[in-house]
């Protein structure tokens, strides 16, 4: 097997992984420039690849190449521009009116018409469709074809983040096939309009797409530049390493820091590191559902676990790669994120210990710590909390686990991570787990009020004044402790051009092949 790596650097990186890259586990062929077929690798399976139904980062990977949405968000200005809507228009605050783009056709050939967007954010609104994420559909109260081109949105409030939403999470689904398939079908052999079109999916190992040779002229996209993109799961990350190492794969992401040095010492490859909008938070079982008489219940617990934590240490000696302590529960760039105000909690295990004396625990407790994704920052965690007396044990599980077992109050502490869905918004992050739905663990009426306050006003400075008291609130009653922004090393073949962008989605559609 040809490999990109000599036996001295395979010394450097270890036994473990040496053998890792001598075995190969895939053959590396149909992978790289000659075959023009990027093959990306990440640890992670979406739970069902309908866009509407997982909310993991790989399947938000997924409907950025594979499906259009009515507006576009181009990352380096921020401003929204048409893409399967070619024009929109205000009637009032609650009234959207926008133009279907004509000449538009799905992977199965089947035209583009305001039935299918009509169709398909109505659809995502009952509760059959059982949507992953609500909060990212539920602005809308129905949607309505106006004429062969048009439709119309009535909005439930004012929304003044609609445009945004209507960029990112809302891609359009074909309303005649999906009916055809039901949802089942269609998370089997997906169909949208994007760039890419899927097709073979196979649970556990990963999904084939090729380019869409038909994709609509004029897109703010463009037609995707490389014949075809191959998504694996690969759960272990030295396992990732060495397939980008022997050619197996051409790109991966989320490399530890350490690792990220020692690639760039390859010149078959490129690294990179971007800060993204992800952040990483400890979401605390608030009502104690978790446990009987739990712990959590007590604000000066969930303070203690705040003070145990050395934030920044973490951010110095674990993280790197441009991460940033976060204070407030969003990432410090959305519209109406503010950390001033919101109380800080210092690394201060003394402190930490005095407050779980006046809690009652003056020799410590025990509780449960659920995680999903970086292993080691989780222990980290665990680490903290045992030097003050809180005896955590680690269930580490799959997301969509972990994340049933938040929404039914079966984990006392959830080491989550959240990107936002690449929302520019407050609402994307706060109200999603703050605001009243499935992923409120607090149910805090004056959050829920100054949050819904924020969310429907048209006026940006009482949007931000409604944001900042909800965000204050959340840190004084410590409901979630927020921990760092989370970069992202990317490396890959030297071979591709690629830009990693903020807001953590891999435009596979915009890279290309160096010459």
């Amino acid at each position: 097997m040809p490999t990109r790596i000599d036996a001295g650097r395979m010394r450097k990186m270890g036994l473990a992984l040496a053998s890792l890259l001598l075995a190969g586990t895939a053959d590396p062929a149909w992978a790289g420039k000659a075959n023009d077929t990027l093959v990306y690798a990440s640890d992670s399976e979406p739970e069902n690849l309908s866009p509407y139904h997982n909310n993991l980062r790989e399947g938000v990977i997924l409907a950025r190449n594979v499906w259009d949405t009515l507006l576009y968000r181009d990352p380096k200005t921020g401003e929204h521009q048409p893409m399967l809507a070619t024009a929109w228009t205000w009637v009032d605050p609650v009234t959207l009116d926008l133009t279907i783009r004509d000449g538009v056709t799905f992977h199965n050939g089947d035209p583009l018409t305001p039935e299918d967007v009509a169709f398909t954010f109505n659809y995502v609104l009952t509760p059959e469709a059982r949507i992953i994420t609500k909060g990212n559909v539920d602005w809308m109260k129905s949607t309505e074809v106006t004429g062969p081109h048009s439709v119309r949105i009535l909005l439930k409030a004012p929304f003044p983040a609609a445009l945004e939403y209507l960029s990112g999470p809302t891609p359009i689904l074909p309303a005649a096939y999906f009916k055809k398939v039901g949802l089942d079908g269609f998370s089997k052999a997906p169909v949208g309009t994007g760039p890419y079109r899927i097709v073979s999916a196979e649970s556990g190992k990963g999904v084939n797409m090729v380019r869409n040779e038909k994709y609509w002229p004029g897109s703010p996209i463009g037609k995707a530049k490389i014949g075809k993109l191959e998504f694996r799961i690969i759960p272990d990350g030295d396992s990732r390493m060495a397939e980008l190492m022997t050619g197996g794969v051409d790109w991966i992401w989320r490399v530890p820091t350490d690792q990220a040095e020692q690639l760039k010492n390859d010149p078959t490859l490129t690294v990179v590191s971007a800060e993204t909008m992800r952040v990483g938070f400890l979401q605390f079982d608030v009502l104690g559902r978790a446990q009987e008489n739990s712990p959590l219940k007590d604000v000066r617990v969930r303070q203690a676990i705040a003070h145990a934590i050395d934030r920044k240490a973490m951010v110095d000696n674990l993280v790197r790669g441009g991460s940033r302590v976060m204070n407030a529960l969003c990432f410090v760039e959305q519209f109406g994120c503010t950390d001033e105000g919101v109380p800080r909690y210092d690394y201060d295990p003394a402190k930490a210990r005095t407050l779980l004396k006046e809690a009652g625990y003056p020799n410590g407790l025990d509780i449960d710590l659920s995680a999903y994704r970086e292993r080691d920052y989780a222990e980290a965690v665990i680490g903290y909390l045992r030097a003050v007396g809180i005896r955590a044990k680690l269930n580490y599980l799959r997301y969509a686990a972990m994340r049933d077992a938040m929404r039914a109050g079966k984990t006392s502490i959830g080491y989550q991570t959240w990107g936002s869905f690449s929302i520019n918004d407050v609402s994307g992050f706060t109200g999603i787990y703050f605001r009243g739905g499935e992923e409120d663990l607090a149910r805090d009426p004056t959050v829920i009020a100054d949050l819904q306050a924020g969310d429907t006003s048209t006026d940006p400075g009482t949007r931000k004044a409604k944001y900042a008291a909800a965000l204050t609130r959340i840190g004084a009653q410590a409901y979630a402790l927020p921990m760092f922004s989370y970069p992202s090393n990317y490396a890959f073949t030297a071979d591709l051009a690629f830009t990693a962008q903020t807001d953590e989605v891999p435009r596979f559609y915009a890279a290309s092949w160096k010459k």
